[in-house]
């Protein structure tokens, strides 16, 4: 019951709040980012969602304009502290998660959950092995058990398979520790920066 419909009413309910109480911040986030580059405001990239379907996901954009991508040796995202790439508002963005706040839209429009899996790079489908592809049971989330408990101190692998973990055990009380864990990772700056395994 709570894994198939409550969960989304509380998603909704949640965003919707969530929408009013951010809209200032919103406002705010945008101007300083227009104000350093002049570039856009949000990035917008292909991620793979539930059941491995492909949709757009929205982040306020932390890096300059058309920074090249780098992965590390197993196929997650770089994420270092000295990374060239990240504007001056972006590393403030990034070290209080602010950037992912705009996936807020996203849960609206149901391709995300408030809590679930990180959503993976479209590319990185054909790399998933057998006991990690059940992540993509269930929608991705802004947080969930590997943001919140070890954001990104974990490698590719390890990040899958708890997140395949977690698509086979969503229940509610996990989801309310999830967010509650979450506030005291990011207050903390807890595993901000990637490994570089």
């Amino acid at each position: 019951m709570y894994r198939n419909y409550i969960k989304r009413i509380l998603d909704i309910i949640v965003c919707i709040l969530g929408l009013i109480f951010f809209l200032l911040l919103y406002i705010i986030i945008g101007i300083l980012i227009k104000l350093e580059d002049r570039g856009p405001v949000f990035y917008k990239v292909n991620r793979i969602g539930k059941d491995s379907k492909s949709f757009k996901m929205y982040k306020f954009r932390s890096m300059k304009v058309n920074a090249p991508l780098i992965l590390n040796a197993d196929g997650s995202t770089f994420n270092g502290e000295k990374d060239p790439r990240v504007t001056k508002i972006g590393k403030f963005i990034r070290e209080t998660s602010i950037d992912e706040t705009p996936q807020i839209l996203n849960v609206l429009k149901g391709d995300m959950s408030i809590i679930g899996p990180r959503a993976s790079l479209e590319s990185a489908l054909e790399t998933f092995k057998s006991d990690e592809i059940d992540k993509m049971k269930v929608r991705p989330g802004i947080t969930g058990y590997t943001q919140a408990y070890y954001r990104n101190g974990l490698s590719n692998r390890q990040k899958r398979l708890k997140d395949a973990w977690y698509a086979n055990n969503v229940h509610f009380i996990f989801d309310l520790k999830i967010s509650l864990k979450t506030i005291t990772t990011v207050i903390k700056k807890e595993g901000v920066y990637t490994r570089s395994n």
